[in-house]
């Protein structure tokens, strides 16, 4: 089954794949590459979509443990479901400088999900975007500590270059394209009825210790 429809946005083509079941891709002008991915076994979140504070502060923590930075992370409806939506970075791979800015929505169900994912990482010149707000707001104003987890540690630093505010200062941005194709899939995707009539994601399975 494929859950989401929809999702082939316009300016976006195919990207050669493996052509499995496990999902699709495709990729733009930009080199953004936008991927569908269905997974049939329970969603592996930390916490049910109505938790939002645990959700989040343990989403910030799992990031930074793997390198990145949990930018921001919300429920929104996707397609008429509840849906987990973040956008996080992490650094580009096998590189000295630079990041991958990552936006994604998981739409879980109690023993499957589907998750839409855009990647857009920086080229060329990188860093211009932290340059111009740091000066500007200062480098006292500049570095914060994370709002979801002020106790959190490692991984990519937090701080207000990321902040939606930006995005219209800096269109071309990763992180500016990413916030366009989340909020273009918001309004482009629906759901197939099959996929929504299943079971509802309520939480994490607690396993017997006893089995």
């Amino acid at each position: 089954m494929r859950a989401l429809l929809g999702v082939e946005l316009p300016g976006y083509r195919p990207l050669d794949s493996d052509g499995g079941a496990q999902g699709e891709a495709w990729i733009n002008d930009d080199g953004d590459v936008l991927s569908l991915h269905n997974f049939a076994l329970p969603p592996d979140l930390p916490a049910g979509l109505d938790d939002g504070p645990a959700l989040r502060t343990t989403l910030t923590h799992w990031t930074a443990q793997a390198g990145g930075g949990l930018i921001e992370a919300s429920v929104k409806q996707l397609g008429g479901l509840p849906a987990l939506r973040q956008i996080l970075k992490v650094p580009l791979p096998r590189q000295p400088s630079g990041q991958v800015f990552i936006g994604s929505f998981t739409v879980p169900r109690r023993q499957c999900s589907t998750v839409v994912k855009i990647q857009a990482p920086e080229r060329g010149m990188t860093g211009m975007r932290e340059a111009v707000v740091m000066a500007e707001v200062g480098p006292d104003a500049y570095f914060r500590p994370h709002p979801y987890a002020p106790d959190v540690r490692g991984g990519l630093p937090f701080h207000v270059a990321d902040h939606l505010r930006w995005d219209s200062k800096f269109p071309d941005h990763p992180l500016s394209r990413v916030r366009r194709t989340l909020d273009a899939l918001t309004e482009a995707v629906t759901v197939d009825p099959r996929f929504a009539g299943l079971p509802p994601f309520t939480g994490p399975t607690v396993r017997d210790p006893r089995s």
